[in-house]
């Protein structure tokens, strides 16, 4: 952004990569997929570099709201320095809080979620995919994220341009608004779960199994984590994927 700046130019979205996908090593492939989409299609985007820092979703979620409202003014102090209008993300967590809870800080941006991008560029044809489809027939499910699905009452795009893709799509019984928790949401990623019969994790991971699918389609760096650990827990690795609707669509294209 830094650089667009200099050259007085404005890039079309700014691509807010967020904390996982920027040092989460399996996150980094997602970052990476999405990338390579935008520069195929032409899309002018910029990220933030060493200027973004965490959008304090799970300081807020753990209940530090001081922490929260300082990183957040941080950001938004940046964001509006450089008169920024639209981001995408490939984080729902990113998604939530700068769409819907930045603005109560004086930070107002057309946020889109990776997924409702991806679905844009198909409609509007400047995604051009291999005939055959490296996924065409392949069974796969769907796993809706609690904050784009549940949070944001966001479910079809994300299979939309699962369809774009040939796939045959099996949907879980618990999917949608009866959808379930990946176990990783309202800063539970960074904390020891509460006593239980069983993690959230490796339940919501046998309910994917049981579609029968090859692939789990995810939306969110934190669910492809505890998705890829609850089907480890079944020892299923070598059967089944986890993977990100970005990488399928990258994996995808001419």
């Amino acid at each position: 952004m830094a650089e667009y700046a200099a050259n007085g130019e404005t890039p079309e979205v700014l691509f807010w990569v967020g904390c996982a996908g920027s040092f989460d090593q399996r996150a980094q492939k997602i970052t990476k997929a999405f990338a390579q989409i935008l520069d195929k299609v032409g899309v002018k985007f910029a990220i933030l570099g060493k200027e973004e820092s965490c959008n304090g979703d799970p300081a807020r979620r753990a209940g530090n709201e001081f922490l929260f409202q300082m990183m957040a003014y941080n950001n938004i102090h940046i964001l509006n320095g450089y008169g920024v209008k639209k981001i995408v993300t490939a984080c729902p967590h990113c998604f939530n809080i700068l769409k819907n809870e930045y603005s109560a800080l004086g930070g107002n941006y057309e946020v889109v979620h990776h997924t409702i991008f991806l679905q844009g560029l198909i409609n509007e044809g400047r995604i051009k995919m291999k005939e055959g489809g490296v996924f065409k027939g392949t069974k796969i499910t769907y796993h809706d994220s609690c904050y784009l699905g549940r949070g944001n009452n966001i479910y079809e795009a994300p299979r939309a341009v699962l369809e774009a893709l040939d796939v045959e799509l099996v949907e879980m019984k618990r999917c949608k608004t009866n959808g379930m928790c990946c176990g990783a949401g309202g800063a539970q990623m960074f904390k020891e779960e509460e006593p239980g019969t069983t993690r959230v994790n490796f339940e919501r991971a046998e309910q994917a199994l049981e579609t029968g699918a090859t692939i789990i389609a995810a939306n969110c760096p934190f669910c492809t984590t505890m998705l890829t650990d609850g089907v480890k827990n079944k020892e299923k690795e070598e059967d089944v994927k986890i993977m990100d609707i970005a990488e399928m669509v990258a994996a995808s294209m001419v």
